[in-house]
Order: structure tokens, then sequence, then C-alpha cells
């Protein structure tokens, strides 16, 4: 079974910080991390992987630096890992991103199993994994806690998805792509062997030329959708405090609600 993992190196969430001109996240000097959810992702390709046989293939797209977050994947297990950096992918939204996944993993092929976490903790949209498999179009499954290969020469997989209140058990063709949630594993730590090994680890590195698209397909210039403004939600407002006995503050509260047009009836 060949696995692809996909994986995005986010800035820590208490270091996030917005360039003013681009509305974009400021990735250059800030300290970053794999994305938590992916970890879940990588954690599931691994224990796929250990328990039927096969290879995991780690990808993220990406500035140079993003080779940190690959190698500590290798770390962790990984077999294989690949960086798509180049400067026409700057400003990439959801849709440019996926366009530029689903090319790399297409340049991978034959794959059976491609992994996302559920969402990254920098956009929150939760849009890229569906939109990979979109892109592909392979079956797909979002919000996984379970996967469970079909023995023998079967080319199918049952996986738990996970509802507010129990579960779906779906059965599904390979290829496909899930969408992992937390709730699925503990992500390992990277072990001393697998820190070493990845230090020696040659990460090949993709632009838009090898994965065959066009500049007018990704970054800004591809991107549908485009950040016009970043701001923190404020509500302004004046706030009282009524004093005095129970019934008398009843009495000034019931007053103002009616005089705010809040209150019609008496009470």
């Amino acid at each position: 079974m060949k696995i692809i993992v996909c994986i995005k190196q986010v800035p820590d969430t208490s270091e996030v910080k917005i360039d003013p001109e681009t509305n974009t996240i400021i990735r250059e000097g800030v300290s970053s991390i794999i994305n938590p959810f992916d970890k879940h992702a990588l954690e599931a390709g691994l224990q796929l992987k250990e328990k039927y046989g096969g290879q995991v293939c780690v990808v993220t797209m990406g500035p140079p630096q993003a080779e940190a977050a690959l190698r500590e994947a290798l770390g962790m297990g990984a077999d294989e890992a690949v960086l798509l950096s180049d400067r026409a992918l700057a400003g990439s939204d959801t849709w440019a991103t996926s366009r530029t996944l689903a090319a790399a993993i297409r340049k991978l092929e034959p794959v059976d199993l491609i992994l996302c976490g559920k969402q990254a903790i920098d956009g929150d949209t939760a849009q890229v994994g569906p939109e990979v498999g979109e892109i592909l179009g392979v079956a797909q499954v979002a919000y996984v806690r379970k996967i469970t290969p079909e023995e023998g020469e079967s080319r199918k997989v049952k996986v738990e998805r996970m509802l507010e209140d129990g579960y779906e058990l779906i059965e599904l063709e390979l290829p496909a792509l899930l969408t992992v949630v937390k709730e699925a594993n503990e992500p390992r730590h990277a072990s001393l062997k697998g820190v070493l090994k990845a230090k020696k680890a040659r990460i090949p590195v993709w632009g838009i030329n090898e994965l065959g698209l066009s500049p007018d397909q990704v970054g800004l210039s591809g991107s549908p959708t485009q950040v016009i403004k970043v701001f923190t939600p404020s509500r302004e407002g004046t706030s009282e405090i009524l004093e005095g006995e129970l019934e008398e503050v009843v009495n000034q509260l019931v007053g103002k609600l009616k005089e705010q047009g809040l209150l019609t009836h008496s009470v």
C-alpha cells in the first residue's frame, strides 16, 4: 500500500502575524510547527504501514524552511518526503494549494491512500483535503477516526467517520482520500535513529515546472478567493450596574428594557 500524507508547516499559534499589505500570514522569522492535525494523519499512515506493509510519502507545500517539517516527519517514520516550493506558489488560497498538491500526487502515482489532517490551525477552513480529492477524482471521507483496509486482494477500505453523536461506518474503493481527526490516535515522537536518518535524507524540491503547472494556476493569480481585510472583531457598548433591593433592581431593569424597545409586556 502506497500512502501519501499531506502536511503543512504552520506558525506557532502564539506568534501568528499578518502582512498588512497582502493580508497573508508572515512565515519568515516566525516559529513554525507541523500542523497538529496533520500529525494524526501521519500517525494513521505509519500505523497502516506497520500493520499491512507499504510505504509512506510525506508532501508539503511551502517556503524552503518547510523542509524542517518534512525531516521531522521522516524522523517519525515516513519513508520519503517531497517539498513543493516555488516563488510562484506564494499567496495561494486553498484551491490553488489543492491544485498544487494534486499535481504532486499525480506525479507520485500509483497511490492507494491519501491522508490529510482535518484542517490547518492557521486557516481553519478544512477545505484543502476535500478539494484535493475532488481534483483527483477519488472517493473521499472527512473526519475519519479509524481506518481498516479489507484483507486479501480487495481494493476497499472501511472507515469510521466521526459525528457529533456517534459515527458512520463507510466502505469505499481505493484510491481514496481521508481527512483524519485527533481522536484517531496519539502521534508518536521521532526516534533517535529516525532523526539521524532524516538528517541524511535527500528531499527533492518540485516547482511549478516539475509539476506541470503554469503561473496563472497557482499563487495569487490562480486563487479565486483572496483575503481583503484582516481584523479583530470588536463590539462597542456601555454597561451599567444596578444597585438596590431585588425588587427595586428588577423594576429598574424592566424600565430600561422598555426604553430600549426590548420589552413590550409587563413582567
